[in-house]
């Protein structure tokens, strides 16, 4: 494919396109046939990786700049967007807000963000580069401006890394050492010299190893046993956009085979189909579909449309050429160049031509001498072959940085294991213990933070516990002592504890290249219970919940039963407990198949007593809810009554409101019972998320199109504030506040926060 296309720019003409089309066929169909078959197919000969010269010849080869620069263009876009969106510069004030008391992550600990104003100035930095990648404007430097922001904000917080950051970080590198400008761009329009002109082959080389390697390596994380037998992402079957599959397939199938089977499928194939031109349509197919429905499945910004972007950087090196030669003529101006002639490049090492003295008498101007290999062409070899090697280790580096090991290695950004492992939290203490009185106490969690991450990764524990060690003495807290209590089920397993509740984090020895000694081990022995959790589940009514939990020897739950839940018990599978009713001072052993009702509105303990972890689960029925939801059954039963006329006995004055309009403002309706007024508000709710489900498509894209409006807009007013600051600086409070004000601004529709009520309510439809 390779050899093709540069074939096909490395000749360079004097008369341009005429005289390409005056020459005979004959001599280009001897050169096809003269082509091995692994060079038809793999674009490269054997010959070409016999020896050092060779190579470095070959990753060097003239090569069609087309494609590289409409992906250099679709990727600054892409950039652009989401630097107002996932990057953060609408919410920026909320995270660097100055003087906030906020415990932060950072790879680094000597890394600190820059006072707010400061931060904002980050951002434009960052945004003015990518605007620079997309339009060719001053590109080297607009590279630099966007990867050292970039990166700097990538490393200020590690708990907004995930893979596809990652790889946008990786893309930026690796365009600031390309050549991605000498193809539409303004670049080309200041120099005329780099317009049009030939890139090295070694930069569709890097790209299309990147995004090999990230579905491939994605591919191979997925032969994780959780992610085979469909443990790891199992939710999803149940979205609206795999109800064709639903259809004739039942859900568990799905989820088995579509969801997880087909992931795997694709994402270790999609590489090599995209690589070969047979394949390359089906390949293009099958993943854009892939990246729209990861779009809707999932709320990763920018990340499909990334990767649509990357697929025709596997297509022919000039099919931009052939695919704006279709435009009517009076768009040319504006358009990317369709003419195939290019021009010669420093970066690139040409081949030494040979002609005859028939081929001289049918050209009338000679080939230029073409540039000799030099140390930038080796420098540029050796570079790309010791990035492709790195990229193959990274993600298997975690032997090395073991401290980053939780119970899945590393942290979560590196390895391209996306999606592998799913969690869920079911109960997280922390316990502060003042060191010189030794009184006890209890914090939030989350308190100072703005993440939720540290509660699966040690390091980000120890940062934490640090940080809330230098915070507490301000609340009279001498010396603490910081226990966390840290419950989470991975995969659907049992709930147990991921760290040792016994240790004290502030004092605990980390480092990032040792074991973390107080992570508990995950209870893999006990996986093949997941199967007796789905018979269990599949036994109980709607009302009924179950928590399944596994703990260690020697260790307790403390746990507190709210009233709202009756029927509360603990069956024993596994082991032996012992039952601590704290209020009754009483004990009750339990064997593996008994189980015994706990009390409501009082603390227990669940120690295990057993040599071996034990394993039980709660069932419970909350009360309130299945008595709400008992009464708004016979509410919606009268209320169809009343407006069909089929009720006949007089209303009393409490269930009047009944009778009222849909439409009708809730301030005019004059409702006194409590579960009246809870029915109504619901039933209003529940309306307006159907008439927004049931909404039209121009309906939707214009709720859509207003809602990033003023999510972009607060970020570039804001933007605006921070820049007059560090200009000529603070005004007076009353001033910044109105500006503040103007700036968070929303659409009519959005007041009141309409957007959170309806998405809370969402989650409750069965009521």
């Amino acid at each position: 494919m390779e050899a093709r296309d540069a074939a096909a720019g490395a000749h360079v003409s004097s008369d341009g396109e005429k005289q390409t089309a005056k020459k005979s066929t004959a001599p280009k169909k001897d050169k096809a046939q003269t082509k091995s078959r692994m060079e038809q197919i793999f674009g490269f000969r054997k010959e070409d990786l016999t020896s050092w010269q060779n190579l470095v010849t070959l990753l060097n080869r003239p090569t069609d700049p087309a494609s590289l620069g409409i992906f250099r263009c679709l990727f600054g876009l892409l950039m652009v967007i989401d630097i107002t969106q996932e990057r953060g510069l609408s919410h920026l004030d909320y995270k660097y807000l100055d003087g906030a008391p906020v415990c932060r992550f950072p790879l680094f600990n000597f890394l600190k963000p820059l006072p707010m104003d400061w931060m904002y100035l980050v951002y434009v930095v960052m945004f003015l580069g990518a605007l620079g990648i997309m339009l060719g404007c001053f590109y080297r430097l607009s590279c630099l401006m966007f990867i050292s922001s970039y990166w700097y904000v990538f490393f200020l917080d590690k708990t907004t890394w995930n893979n596809h950051s990652y790889l946008y970080g990786l893309i930026g590198f690796q365009l600031t050492l390309m050549d991605a400008n000498r193809y539409w761009s303004i670049d080309g329009l200041r120099r005329p010299s780099i317009r049009n002109a030939h890139v090295p082959l070694w930069n569709y080389t890097l790209l299309r190893t990147q995004i090999f390697l990230v579905y491939f390596i994605a591919g191979v994380k997925k032969l994780d046993a959780d992610w085979v037998e469909g443990y790891s992402m199992s939710y999803l079957a149940h979205h609206w956009l795999f109800d064709p599959f639903k259809v004739i397939l039942p859900v568990e199938t799905v989820n088995l085979l579509v969801v997880h089977g087909g992931g795997l499928v694709l994402d270790l194939s999609a590489g090599y189909l995209l690589f070969f031109d047979a394949t390359r349509p089906f390949a293009i197919f099958f993943v854009s579909y892939f990246h729209c429905m990861n779009s809707q499945l999932f709320s990763i910004g920018m990340f499909p449309y990334t990767m649509l972007a990357t697929s025709p950087l596997f297509c022919y090196f000039n099919w931009p050429r052939r695919f704006f030669s279709h435009f009517p003529a009076f768009c040319r101006a504006v358009l990317p160049f369709t003419s195939q002639e290019m021009q010669p490049s420093s970066s690139c090492v040409y081949p030494e031509v040979q002609s005859t003295g028939s081929e001289r008498s049918e050209t009338s101007t000679p080939v230029a001498k073409a540039p000799k290999m030099r140390l930038k062409h080796k420098l540029a070899a050796i570079f790309t072959i010791i990035y492709i090697i790195e990229q193959l280790f990274l993600p298997y580096s975690h032997f090395i940085t073991q401290g980053y090991n939780n119970w899945t290695n590393g942290l979560y950004g590196y390895s391209w294991d996306m999606m592998v492992h799913s969690r869920s939290h079911q109960h997280v203490k922390i316990t502060y213990k003042d060191g010189k009185t030794g009184d006890i106490g209890y914090l939030n969690p989350g308190v100072f933070t703005q993440s939720r991450r540290w509660k699966d990764h040690g390091d980000m524990l120890k940062q934490y516990a640090t940080c809330l060690s230098d915070l507490l003495p301000g609340y009279n807290i001498t010396d603490p002592e910081i226990y966390f209590d840290i419950w989470v089920s991975i995969n659907e397993r049992f709930q147990q504890r991921i760290f040792d509740p016994r240790v004290d984090v502030v004092k605990a020895d980390w480092s990032p290249f040792r074991p973390n000694m107080w992570l508990m081990p995950l209870l893999v022995d006990l996986s093949p219970w997941r199967t007796k959790f789905q018979e269990i589940e599949g036994s109980l009514d709607n009302q009924t919940e179950i928590v399944f939990i596994a703990d260690f020897p020697g260790l307790h739950l403390e746990n507190f039963v709210s009233e709202d839940l009756g029927n509360t018990s603990i069956n024993v599978l596994q082991g032996q407990v012992k039952v601590e009713i704290v209020d009754e001072k009483k004990n009750y052993s339990l064997q593996s198949g008994e189980q015994m009702k706990v009390p409501a509105g009082a603390y227990h303990r669940v120690h295990t007593v057993s040599e071996n972890p034990s394993c039980y689960m709660y069932i419970y029925v909350n009360t309130t809810e299945a008595a709400l939801h008992e009464n708004f059954t016979k509410l919606l039963e009268l209320q169809e009554r009343i407006r069909n006329g089929t009720e006949t006995e007089p209303l009393p004055p409490e269930l009047q409101p009944l009778a009222a309009d849909d439409d009708q403002d809730e301030s005019e309706i004059n409702v006194t019972d409590p579960i009246v007024r809870l029915f109504l508000k619901r039933q209003r709710r529940m309306k307006e998320v159907q008439k927004r489900r049931e909404a039209g498509v121009l309906e939707k894209l214009e709720r859509f199109t207003v809602k990033k409006y003023y999510t972009i807009r607060r970020g570039f007013l804001m933007t605006a504030i921070a820049m007059r600051n560090l200009a000529v600086g603070l005004p007076p409070m009353e001033q910044l506040t109105r500006e503040v004000a103007f700036a968070n601004m929303k659409a009519p529709q959005a007041e009141g926060n309409q957007d959170e009520r309806l998405k809370d309510e969402v989650g409750h439809g069965e009521l």
